[in-house]
């Protein structure tokens, strides 16, 4: 029997298990039970051939692909080659990159017959049904067939989807990141965003969610991403299931199983922090999206934020140590110029967070700001991710200056590599985050690819030239860094010393001060501002889950302390 479909979509990467492909499967599954449906997942790294060759072996009667911006480049590419294996076969498109544009995007990609705009759980059987002459594509809900002249609305259920989390899912997703999706929908309206697009939240069942959160984390992945775009707006459910994540540690949770949740983090009640600073460490994420701190920006955006509310919050949450915080910036977006992104970066980099993402405005079909491009003077990339290449506010000197800051912050900041350092230069140079990462982006160029070992000379050559900062105890910031971010405690040439009292002090650690393990991995340097031994044991159960990093113990004569 004739297979009626494939479904198609090419992650950004193989880690990412995509779940879209699966909830158009579950769809098939409720409502078209009879018909032959098979999911094939590949990336835009994967040779377009060979993915094209998969779906022309499994000869289905339609072909359907996911479409993000994140992949659209390379589906390009993938639909003549499909075309041409597959001349007979129907190609309908989907996601949010065709949703809002159905028709130019039919026109742009000739190979394509038909879009499904919006939710395809429930469309999408109807449309294979009607392929097989059972129904009539009228019916369709959302579609799009190449030749109309008109848009059709995209369509948003009323009813819980069907769970996407089939046999086959957890056959596939071996190991890597899953995700899970307990709500649908967006409180916000935000102008750079499509979720607010989607129609108002709709949440699933407490019972479905707690059930599905459990067979996730059984089912190998080290994380769980719930994709719920703000998972607390609903206080009440939020907490319910952050105490039901708690209190699974160790029983319906294995150790090591990370939850990642995006909340927006000025919204957070009293009880909220209480619950979240009781998590055991490592066991939950938080991605709380800023966006910026200035007034102006946020209301032309329509981010409704309670800024000192958020500041405090994030505080809160960040002082304990047990949760992974990542707070997010766009650059690019109305009314902030240089100087007041560099204020709300400088905010941001303040609150003590784990990583501090510094992203750039992508004016996506159907958002609202790509539709006030032009009273804003937002130029952009015409091709996916429509990135903004100069505002009324950045010009492309300034917007290239912050993607060599966001560079540095990358490697320096969110890495977790160099945190005792900037710890130290900050304090003695006097300088605001944001101008150290300027003046490094400035010094290192774009150092992009460069390995660990040579930036780490680079930030090191570019430390000792501010004020205040002494190059003895700055090696010594950047070798217990090393130590204690980089198992195996090899030091890069920039900072190795020869040095035949090491040996000796390798001996007497072993002789009785500090005995190691059998078979342990061990590292040791001498601090020579300090006047003290370094020395890390890399034992995985004393791995800090939450920032990645060993303890580093340090030798100055009798005293023996952890830092």
């Amino acid at each position: 029997m004739r297979l009626d479909a494939a479904i198609c979509c090419l992650s950004a990467k193989y880690v990412h298990a995509s779940l879209a492909p699966w909830c158009l499967l579950a769809g098939v599954r409720a409502y078209a039970p009879g018909l032959r449906v098979k999911v094939v997942e590949s990336t835009v790294n994967r040779p377009l051939e060979e993915t094209a060759k998969t779906l022309e072996a499994l000869a289905p009667r339609a072909v359907a692909f996911c479409c993000y911006i994140w992949n659209i480049g390379a589906l390009k590419k993938l639909l003549p080659e499909v075309r041409r294996r597959l001349p007979g076969a129907a190609i309908v498109l989907g996601g949010p990159e065709v949703s809002y544009r159905p028709v130019e995007a039919l026109a742009e990609l000739p190979e394509a017959d038909y879009i499904l705009c919006g939710e395809g759980e429930k469309p999408f059987p109807l449309f294979l049904k009607a392929l097989r002459g059972e129904g009539a594509f009228s019916e369709v809900p959302g579609l799009c067939a190449k030749g109309d002249s008109t848009a059709p609305t995209p369509y948003i259920g009323e009813d819980e989807p069907p769970s996407p989390y089939t046999r086959e899912y957890f056959e596939a997703l071996g190991g890597r990141i899953a995700y899970l999706e307990t709500s649908r929908g967006c409180p916000y309206r935000c102008a750079f965003c499509l979720s607010g697009r989607c129609g108002g939240v709709r949440f699933f069942s407490l019972q479905r969610a707690k059930s599905e959160m459990l067979a996730l984390a059984q089912s190998g992945a080290q994380t769980v991403k719930l994709v719920d775009r703000t998972f607390n707006c609903n206080r009440a459910r939020a907490k319910e299931l952050w105490r039901f994540v708690i209190d699974q540690q160790g029983k319906g949770v294995p150790p090591g199983v990370c939850f990642h949740f995006e909340i927006a983090g000025d919204i957070l009640d009293e009880e909220s922090i209480e619950i979240l600073n009781a998590a055991p460490p490592g066991s939950i994420q938080l991605e709380i999206g800023m966006q910026s701190f200035y007034p102006p920006t946020l209301e032309a955006v329509r981010r409704r934020t309670d800024c000192a509310r958020l500041c405090e919050n994030i505080r809160r949450l960040v002082k304990p140590g047990n949760l992974h915080i990542h707070i997010d910036l766009i650059a690019g977006l109305p009314y902030e110029g240089l100087a007041e992104f560099r204020e709300s970066f400088d905010t941001g980099y303040q609150l003590g967070s784990h990583m501090l993402q510094l992203g750039f405005l992508k004016l996506l079909p159907g958002s609202e700001l790509r539709e006030k491009a032009e009273e804003y003077g937002l130029e952009y990339e015409q091709e996916a991710p429509y990135e903004v290449t100069r505002t009324r506010w950045l010009d492309e000197t300034e917007l290239a200056l912050l993607h060599g800051v966001e560079a540095a912050a990358e490697r320096l900041c969110n890495s977790g590599r160099f945190l005792r350092t900037l710890t130290y230069v900050l304090g003695q140079s006097g300088l605001s985050p944001f101008c150290l990462f300027e003046g490094l982006a400035k010094a290192a160029g774009c150092a992009a690819g460069v390995s660990l070992d040579a930036y780490t000379a680079l930030a090191k050559s570019y430390f000792e030239t501010l004020p205040g900062v002494e190059p003895e105890r700055l090696r010594d910031e950047l070798v217990l860094d090393r130590l204690a971010s980089a198992p195996g405690g090899r030091l890069p040439p920039c900072l190795y010393k020869k040095d035949p009292r090491l040996k000796k002090a390798a001996l007497w650690l072993q002789a009785g001060a500090w005995p190691r393990k059998r078979g342990m991995m061990r590292g040791i340097a001498l601090l020579y501002g300090r006047g003290a031994l370094a020395a890390v044991d890399y034992d995985p159960a004393l791995r800090n889950p939450v920032t990645g990093r060993w303890p580093v113990k340090l030798f100055t004569g009798e005293e023996i302390y952890d830092v």
